[in-house]
């Protein structure tokens, strides 16, 4: 008396995760959210499955033919884009299935936000300049709370990265120079990421805005923010501890020059 919600990763529907995949082989009904998720991933279902796009259902009526169908005793699995626990409203899905008596196993997936670093061939943590990556959103239709306010997170001066956000960059740009952010910061932005059309941008925080905008990149982009997102990084002499050779560490002595 379960469903499981599967996290299916970015797009390329090679980035599911093993058990994921297994448990979508093995569902008798699939559910997925067909405006985001892969159908070649949904593809992989057996033949005999039941597969519901969700993309134009509302709550209720997803949760009732979830509740339905476990009823019935059949294996159902609502497929996720990314991982389900970022931006993936699947709370309120699982009030509705406690309610009914049906419990919830959820599969992490891999995230936009380190699909698109992968992308980027970035590291969002780079040793003495940032070690803090804020996972966050524009405030849009939908507030944000108070006390989480794009510029009083910008005030950390470390690594942002927005979902939701790209037809509010204007907003965006606004919010991170009032807190203090300079315009020549490196921004990065990852269109569609592991899709067969994704896109790289990279500009800087002055230019974000226009660029995008000439770029055609008003949905399904995420953006990148902070100077680990410098395209030179690796030129410049950022190094970690893990692998000094005079670090001593669990595993290693070290030694002196």
């Amino acid at each position: 008396m379960k469903v499981t919600i599967i996290g299916a990763g970015p797009g390329d529907p090679d980035l599911i995760t093993v058990k994921g995949l297994t448990l979508l082989q093995e569902a008798d009904v699939v559910m997925y959210a067909d405006s985001l998720v892969s159908e070649d991933l949904v593809k992989k279902a057996k033949p005999e499955a039941e597969v519901v796009k969700t993309a134009g259902m509302h709550l209720e009526e997803m949760v009732a033919l979830m509740v339905d169908r476990v009823r019935q005793g059949k294996k159902v699995v609502r497929v996720h884009t990314g991982d389900p626990a970022v931006y993936g409203a699947i709370m309120e899905q699982i009030v509705l299935l406690k309610e009914a008596g049906i419990g919830v196993d959820i599969i992490p997936g891999v995230s936009s936000v380190f699909a698109s670093a992968a992308a980027l061939g970035a590291e969002l943590t780079i040793p003495d300049l940032t070690q803090t990556v804020i996972l966050t959103r524009a405030e849009g239709r939908t507030p944000v709370p108070e006390t989480e306010k794009l510029k009083d997170l910008a005030k950390h001066h470390c690594t942002i990265a927005l979902f939701l956000s790209a037809t509010l960059t204007k907003k965006v740009v606004k919010e991170f120079l009032d807190a203090g952010w300079s315009k020549d910061t490196p921004v990065a932005v990852v269109y569609k990421a592991t899709w067969p059309d994704q896109k790289i941008l990279r500009t800087t925080l002055e230019h974000l805005d226009a660029d995008m905008h000439k770029n055609g990149m008003r949905k399904q982009a995420m953006i990148l923010a902070g100077w680990a997102l410098d395209e030179h990084i690796h030129e410049k002499d950022y190094r970690s501890k893990l692998y000094d050779k005079e670090f001593t560490h669990g595993f290693r002595r070290g030694v002196k020059s």
